[in-house]
């Protein structure tokens, strides 16, 4: 493996960073109840003393949190990046002084330090992996399956790594058990919804100094982040068209009231493009060259590969800074076509991006927490494979988050219980 440095050994004025990072953090668990309960019961009971986690995370404040919380309950985490842009690298170094974690997080890297980081935490030989997007359970399976028989299991927050590992599911390669948090209500409903939904949309105004309202704003794919989209984009009185390539979805988008049709007539029309599939080329040449001048292009899917850069950079004449995290590709016939973020995850790589909402990440963060202790407690139920995330964990975090709301709520009477559980009661 690669000798790749910790954070504190990669920053000049280590100090001020970790301060930095600590208020930002202590700002977040203000707001944080459920990571806040999850932790005390971790704190007393100890359940991963003697466990090594390994992370590949959005490492900023909220994230942190759930580093911390694991790192309370008795674990050694070593925690990096899952996307170049996202790292704060003040929360990093906070991270990195605790004497539980070592961070290797760092922003900016390209991807070959990219890659040495994952290596990095890797050599840490985890026995759990807490992944978001799947290139440490990947590079794990790539390149180290020698530490696999040490694994216990894993979880995976996003919808993007949750596809990926069905795939190795599929194929007979994926050789420890992996929760799929990405697919929980609590994840799916609040998450994807209310968070890539709010983030993404105050990303690009922040960035871009420009308003929704009146825009016709294109969402490509209409799962759960493109419903969010297209709900926040709406609320801020935008004029939203979706794209979809499946037919319930389409038609879904449609009897919501957005107007639905394919991407090459979109383009024609659209005044900013935001993709959330988790799919390649979802806007190419074709689409570029039908565009109208100074529109703009962002992701809000996981990888930057669903606006083809490539294609873009070949056809423009020329291509500059035009905002602080806005870059302008210049055609031909001296149309504009403006990219946030270099086409990544929008709502964390923009340059002033903050990620979802803190009061949502809690719920996560929640979730990914009691599936790690679940993993270990019951590890002997778990096959080599991916999992849904048992219900009773999901609900118990809804539980902790409506208490912490001061929210009552009713609850099935033995009759009621009896008569939705049974088969032989007739009309």
């Amino acid at each position: 493996m690669t000798e790749y440095p910790p954070i504190s050994d990669q920053l000049d004025d280590l100090e001020s960073a970790r301060e930095e990072g600590r208020r930002k953090m202590d700002w977040a668990a203000q707001h944080m109840p459920i990571l806040e309960h999850v932790r005390e019961e971790f704190v007393a009971e100890q359940p991963f003393k003697g466990e090594r986690i390994a992370m590949a995370m959005h490492v900023e404040a909220k994230t942190a949190m759930l580093v911390e919380t694991l790192a309370e309950g008795g674990a050694d985490v070593a925690v990096t990046g899952c996307n170049p842009l996202s790292t704060h690298d003040d929360v990093s170094a906070a991270l990195d002084a605790h004497e539980n974690i070592t961070s290797y997080a760092k922003r900016g890297v390209d991807d070959q330090e990219y890659y040495d980081a994952i290596e990095a935490v890797i050599a840490h030989e985890p026995t759990v992996t807490v992944d978001d997007g799947m290139d440490l359970v990947a590079a794990i399976h790539e390149d180290y399956p020698e530490l696999i028989d040490g694994i216990v299991g894993g979880a995976e927050e996003t919808t993007t790594g949750v596809h990926r590992l069905r795939a190795m599911d599929e194929d007979g390669a994926l050789d420890y058990p992996v929760f799929a948090v990405n697919d929980t209500p609590m994840k799916r409903l609040f998450d994807n919804v209310h968070g890539t939904g709010e983030s993404s949309l105050a990303s690009i105004a922040m960035t871009t100094n420009l308003s929704w309202a009146g825009k016709n704003v294109v969402v490509a794919g209409f799962g759960y982040c493109g419903k969010g989209v297209a709900r926040k984009a709406s609320g801020q009185n935008a004029n939203v068209i979706v794209t979809e390539v499946e037919p319930r979805r389409a038609l879904e988008a449609h009897m919501e009231g957005y107007e639905v049709m394919p991407m090459a007539d979109a383009a024609e029309k659209g005044d900013v493009f935001l993709t959330t599939t988790g799919n390649r080329d979802v806007i190419v040449e074709e689409h570029f060259e039908a565009m109208q001048d100074g529109v703009l292009l962002a992701n809000a899917g996981h990888f930057d590969i669903e606006i083809d850069l490539e294609a873009l950079d070949d056809l423009a004449v020329d291509r500059y800074e035009a905002r602080d995290g806005v870059e302008a590709y210049e055609l031909e016939d001296g149309r504009r076509l403006n990219v946030v973020a270099e086409g990544r995850l929008v709502n964390l790589a923009a340059p002033i991006s903050l990620g979802h909402p803190v009061e949502v990440m809690d719920q996560s963060f929640g979730v990914q927490a009691v599936c790690v202790r679940e993993m270990l407690e019951n590890s002997e139920a778990y096959d080599a494979g991916v999992h849904d995330v048992p219900d009773d964990l999901d609900r118990e975090i809804a539980e902790i988050k409506l208490e912490a709301e001061g929210v009552d709520f009713d609850a099935l009477t033995d009759t009621q219980r009896e008569y939705m559980d049974s088969w032989d009661h007739g009309t």
